[in-house]
């Protein structure tokens, strides 16, 4: 045992012991850096890939963006499963949709009673109130349908993370600025593709409501009052499947009347109910069929797709597919 005052030094292990619980000591009194998470990261989460892919590309490397609802599953009636709630709960920032498309049960009672969710669709249309649209009285949530009217979602997403990281405000500014100019330029692209073919052959049948907002920015002349007239579905703004002898009907003399011979899938929506109309069609003598490659609406599965490049996929989809009927 050491006398006091004594000069003999301390083993090196002991000495090496003190010194670091030392540095522990003075680390944990310091005061944080930032109010974000301990990795330097805030947390968010979106439902749809048409959100999160927006929100990636504001939050660069300052936070941590996650999708909720992958693949081909549908986002209208999507429930909640094991691993879901820990995600939401450990959020910083939810965004989704709203205007009723994530109607499942479990995933929209915890939208509604989160502080953390963000509704950007809502958002979108308290700007722009004139440019909602709805179908038989419902509203229709598919915005990103239209990329200049979705770019209205950047600055909402851009004022969400820098309230959530004061210190990256301009970071985020920045990166916003820099996403609404290429969705100008991809809504330009799309449109350029869309009318490579003449006015009186853009019609369009696909599986569900998905495209009356890419239908009145795209397929329509400007300031077209009958835009509507230029799109039609079996199946409405939620895809259930249940298709009625009435339904069939309709899209059949549909296509009749306006000369269409080609019927553009959705990649998570069955092919039955376009695949019923096809019968149909041929048997009343039209020569109906079936595009090879499906369209994305809802969800963009089965690919590596950013949203702009889902749009892309799309508009040279259709617009090639329709020049083969000219």
């Amino acid at each position: 045992m050491l006398k006091s005052g004594s000069s003999k030094k301390l083993p090196r292990t002991v000495r090496g012991f003190a010194a670091t619980l030392l540095c522990l000591t003075i680390f944990s009194c310091s005061p944080k850096k930032t109010p974000i998470e301990p990795d330097g990261k805030i947390r968010a989460v979106a439902t749809i890939a048409q959100i999160g892919d927006l929100a990636e590309e504001i939050a660069g490397e300052r936070a941590q963006v996650s999708i909720l609802i992958h693949g081909s599953l549908d986002p209208h009636s999507y429930e909640l499963v094991k691993g879901d709630d820990e995600k939401l709960s450990e959020a910083d920032l939810i965004f989704y949709n709203g205007l009723g498309l994530e109607h499942g049960a479990s995933l929209s009672e915890w939208l509604r009673s989160s502080e953390k969710g963000i509704a950007i669709g809502d958002r979108v249309i308290q700007s722009r109130p004139e440019k909602l649209l709805r179908k038989e009285g419902a509203v229709d949530p598919h915005l990103w349908m239209d990329v200049a009217l979705w770019a209205e979602a950047v600055e909402p997403m851009a004022e969400a993370f820098a309230k959530a990281d004061p210190e990256g405000a301009s970071y985020y500014s920045a990166r916003a600025a820099i996403l609404k100019q290429k969705m100008e330029e991809a809504d330009r692209e799309v449109r350029r593709t869309i009318h490579r073919i003449p006015a009186d052959k853009r019609y369009l049948v696909t599986s569900h409501d998905a495209f009356q907002y890419f239908t009145r920015s795209y397929l329509a002349e400007e300031g077209e009052e009958g835009w509507r007239e230029r799109f039609e579905a079996p199946e409405g703004l939620a895809p259930d499947g249940q298709l009625g002898t009435s339904d069939i009907r309709r899209i059949v003399n549909y296509l009749m009347s306006h000369g269409i011979s080609i019927l553009f899938p959705e990649s998570n929506v069955s092919r039955d109910s376009i695949r019923k109309i096809a019968s149909v069609g041929k048997q009343m003598g039209l020569h109906v069929r079936i595009c090879e490659e499906p369209l994305y609406g809802d969800a963009m599965d089965g690919e590596n797709l950013h949203y702009l490049d889902m749009m892309r996929h799309n508009a040279e989809t259709i617009a090639r597919y329709l020049e083969m009927d000219e």
